[in-house]
């Protein structure tokens, strides 16, 4: 696959945001668009059935040494995968999710590319500490 064109996108993004041009708008969409993500996601379990999650307290045995080790022993609390039906219903919910970041970054005047290239020289720098 070719590597995304964000400034592309970001683009088309403008040209095509016409109805909702406030920033409001555009925040509120965003806020309505993540929800829908996450209401695909509940409803792969609930009404499909094609991941489960189970889920409990993670435990971290006593030989751990480092903070690194830790990935090995972290549970997600998924079981399966999503169906080809659940599957393109979260990836639609996620691009109109990305749809309305792009969105706040061009009414911002941010370059969406910029800040993935800054998030990612981040995530880099901290290594596992870029969460705490």
């Amino acid at each position: 696959m070719e590597d995304p064109n964000y400034e592309k996108f970001q683009a088309t993004v403008s040209e095509y945001l016409i109805r909702h041009r406030s920033i409001l708008d555009v925040i509120s969409k965003f806020q309505e668009s993540a929800a829908r993500v996450n209401r695909a996601i509940v409803k792969s379990v609930t009404s499909c059935g094609c991941v489960q999650i189970e889920a409990s307290r993670q435990t971290i045995p006593a030989g751990v040494s480092s903070y690194g080790e830790l990935k090995n022993f972290m549970h997600s609390h998924l079981e399966g995968q999503l169906c080809d039906s659940c599957q393109e219903f979260v990836e639609t919910e996620l691009g109109s999710t990305l749809f309305y970041v792009a969105a706040i970054c061009d009414l911002l005047g941010l370059k969406m590319e910029d800040i993935l290239q800054k998030e990612h020289a981040r995530i880099s720098a901290l290594g596992v500490y870029h969460l705490s």
